[in-house]
This record gives structure tokens, sequence and C-alpha cells, in this order.
């Protein structure tokens, strides 16, 4: 394929593999723990570090995770401590964090197209050194929303419960917090800083339509978002188009298809489980 032959679309490709994968694993424990703007708010926080590592002309993505997993740590401080609430700290994050890209990119004589592309995406920034750290960053994702996933699932469902059970909750919620930030930093490049929550939140959204476990919603979620990702990247390089905006767009039109088979599925299993308890009642009879 022409596509192919294009060393920047195959660096675009890998790029958009891992944030499809990556993106929704944290996000089906955002979304199960009713914090599914969080990614906004990190996403926000992250403009900081992109900025400094522009003008300090570092890698914008590691000085992006950076300032996400320390803004991440402070949220997650500020929301366990109860000092005051998690939207308050989420605020914060949204508008302190955008401020302060804006204004350290201003000071620091760099140019706002640097922020822009940060913001929504742009395949055509994306590096040999930016796929290695992508890779990286995802192995750990990976790693500790696979690896940990009934550990994670139980403190997300019921912290009191996971609590009472011996797990470490707040290392736990911290560990959380600090994989959603590495996320959002992953997602960068492909769809950018401010429509990165969207690949966390509508993957999960429209698996959990046709789904009914965690499992398979994790892997539904992470399949889907995959599909749309190398789906949107491919029609931006026939198209020229937006990465981000293509991507996230793909994803809503899922969701909707989701929705769409979701009510008939409904009923087939409301029918099934009738019979079932039809069949249990007459073996009840029989005894």
């Amino acid at each position: 394929m022409e596509l192919l032959e294009s060393p920047l679309m195959v660096r675009a490709l890998i790029a958009a593999a891992l944030v499809g994968v990556t993106a929704p694993a944290i996000g089906t424990y955002l979304v199960q723990r009713r914090q599914a703007v969080m990614g906004d708010g990190l996403g926000h926080v992250a403009m900081t570090g992109v900025a400094l590592g522009f003008v300090l002309h570092t890698s914008p993505v590691w000085m992006a995770t950076l300032v996400a997993v320390l803004g991440a740590v402070g949220m997650e401080f500020i929301r366990s401590r109860g000092k005051t609430s998690g939207d308050v700290a989420l605020a914060m994050l949204f508008y302190g964090g955008l401020a302060g890209g804006v204004m350290i990119i201003n000071v620091g004589g760099g140019s706002n197209l640097d922020l822009l592309s940060a913001m929504f995406g742009s395949i055509t920034t994306v590096t040999p050194s930016d796929v290695t750290a992508v890779a990286i960053l995802t192995a750990f994702v990976l790693a500790v929303t696979v690896g940990l996933r009934r550990q994670l699932f139980a403190v997300c469902q019921d912290e009191e419960f996971a609590r009472v059970t011996g797990l470490p909750v707040r290392a736990l919620n911290l560990l959380i917090a600090i994989t959603a930030a590495i996320t959002v930093t992953v997602a960068m490049r492909i769809v950018g800083l401010l429509l990165v929550s969207a690949m966390m939140v509508i993957p999960v959204a429209a698996a959990q339509r046709v789904t009914r476990g965690f499992t398979a919603t994790l892997s539904l979620a992470m399949a889907i978002a995959l599909a749309v990702s190398l789906s949107g990247t491919v029609t931006t390089y026939y198209i020229d188009a937006p990465s981000g905006a293509t991507i996230v767009l793909l994803a809503i039109g899922v969701f909707m298809v989701m929705t769409a088979l979701s009510a008939p599925l409904a009923r087939r299993r409301a029918a099934a489980a009738r019979v079932a308890e039809e069949v249990c009642t007459r073996d009840d009879v029989k005894v």
C-alpha cells in the first residue's frame, strides 16, 4: 500500500494503535468510578508540560508526562484529604494548566502553533523518539490496567469493601490517577490533549451498550478504540483531515451503532431470562 511506504504514516499508525489500546484500558476504570472527565483536567494541566518542553528544548512528551503525573498526584491528594471537592480540584487543573501552558510558551518565545498541535493532535508531528516514548508509556499503562485489573476494579466498585479486604486503597487510587496522567500524554500526538478524554470514555460507553461483564467491556472497548484509531489515521491520510477530530467522530459513530443494537439485544436477553424463570418455576412445581 502507498500509505505504508511513508515512514511518517507508519509511525502515526503505530502511535494510533498504542493509543487505541491504552485510552480505554484506563478509561474503563474512570467510567466505573464516575471520573469520566478526569482526562480533560489532566489534558489541560499537561499543556504546561508541553510548553515547558518546547521552551526548554526537551521532549514535550516526557515533560508533559512529568507535569501531568504531578498534577494527578496533587489532585488525588486533595480528593483523598477531603479539603475540597473533586470538582474544584478538576477545575483548578483545567484552568491553571491551560493558562500556565499559554503563559510559558509566550514568555519563553515559543509558538502557539506548538500548543495547537498538542491540543488537537497532529500526525505530522509524530517523530521516532515520540513512538519510542509512547511505546514505553503504553507498556506501563497496560501492565497496570490489565495486570492489576481485579484490585483496581475492587477499588473502583467499592472503596470501603476493598479496604476491609486488605487492599491498599490509597496506593491503588494514586496508581489510577498516575496511569490516567500517563495515558493523556500517550494520546497527545494523535488525538490531542483536549480530545483524549473522549477516547477514554466513548469506546467504554459504546462497549457497555452490548456487554454485561467488566472484562468483556474492557476487551470490547479496547477493540473499538483500536479500530477507530487506525481507521481515523488512515482517513486523515486520504482526506487531509485533523486526526484527533476524525478519530473521535468515528468513535461517536460506533457508539451510535452500539446504542441502536442494544435495544433489540436487551429485549432478547429479557425474553431469555423470562423463559429461564418459567422453566425453573415448572421444575419447582414438579418437585
